[in-house]
């Protein structure tokens, strides 16, 4: 079946007394929701740590209903680490001169020019700048404009994704690397400065292991950056193609995902390296604005 982001029933009772947050975790295999907390305002370092214990158990956090502003987006994510600047975009400048931190997600188009990244079109499954060699640890975006419907964001843990991939998918997939796509954006859309694509062993971007070890607990997950564009290095153009597709099609299975509808007001955080996201399209006449964040990464995957 396909997870939505209805929270599990909450009691209260079987809460610690000693936890300061309200958390709901979703009735689906990653994702939760985070209540009590007010992004504007400064948290306590228990909180923060707390909110950290969170994110790392669920991959995915929802805190519902703030009100923020840029600066206010800024410094709570400067809590949970450094902040890293966004991927190049289609005009090679920020969307938001005053805060280059800050990426823009949207359709919306000023003086014939969009004011964000990404339009309104479905956005593939990926996770973020893994064509870097060391990719952002976590991403927040915040909902300041949504469209009625459509444009829904999807998560699949990938943990559980490679714990149950078959035996000889796992033997297929251990000590091989894939590049990553620098070229093109999680859209389609090919990067300020690329050429076209023609042979994919020649991919520009990172090259990472299939197979990423968490450097904490030492449990496996599945790295795939983003399909398009994407070569096992080694591997006959045939093999490549047909271990990836494997790898995809088990990954990206309804039963590993959460489906988030947005709300305006949402600030949705998540784990990079732990699970990759898609987007579903939506109507060109209505108007999407998120504004997003990333944390320096400080691992170098293995």
């Amino acid at each position: 079946m396909c997870y939505n982001q209805c929270a599990k029933h909450f009691d209260p009772d079987t809460m610690s007394k000693t936890d300061p947050l309200d958390i709901v975790p979703l009735n689906a295999p990653l994702g939760a929701e985070i209540h009590g907390i007010d992004a504007s305002q400064t948290l306590s370092t228990e909180l923060v740590s707390s909110i950290n214990e969170a994110w790392d158990k669920y991959h995915v956090l929802i805190l519902r209903n703030q009100k923020i502003s840029d600066t206010n987006l800024l410094a709570f994510t400067k809590l949970f680490g450094e902040l890293d600047p966004p991927g190049p975009n289609p005009f090679g400048e920020p969307f938001l001169p005053s805060f280059p931190e800050i990426n823009v997600i949207s359709n919306v188009t000023e003086n014939g020019r969009p004011i964000g990244n990404l339009g309104d079109g479905e956005a593939v499954w990926h996770a973020d700048m893994t064509y870097s060699q060391i990719p952002p640890k976590a991403a927040l975006l915040y909902a300041i404009e949504i469209p009625p419907s459509g444009g829904d964001t999807y998560f699949a843990n990938m943990y559980t994704a490679y714990d149950t991939l078959p035996a000889k998918l796992k033997a297929q997939a251990a000590q091989k690397k894939v590049i990553h796509d620098a070229s093109h954006n999680s859209a389609g859309v090919k990067r300020k400065g690329f050429g076209e694509i023609t042979d994919i062993r020649a991919t520009p971007g990172a090259h990472h292991p299939l197979v990423r070890t968490d450097p904490n607990t030492g449990a496996y997950c599945l790295f795939l950056g983003r399909r398009p564009n994407a070569y096992v290095i080694g591997l006959d153009l045939d093999e490549s193609e047909k271990l990836l597709n494997e790898l995809w099609s088990h990954a990206t299975q309804e039963d590993f995902t959460m489906r988030h509808q947005w709300q305006q007001g949402d600030l949705l955080m998540w784990r990079n390296l732990n699970v990759i996201h898609r987007r579903d399209a939506f109507d060109p006449n209505t108007r999407r604005i998120m504004h997003r964040t990333q944390i320096k990464g400080d691992e170098r995957i293995r």
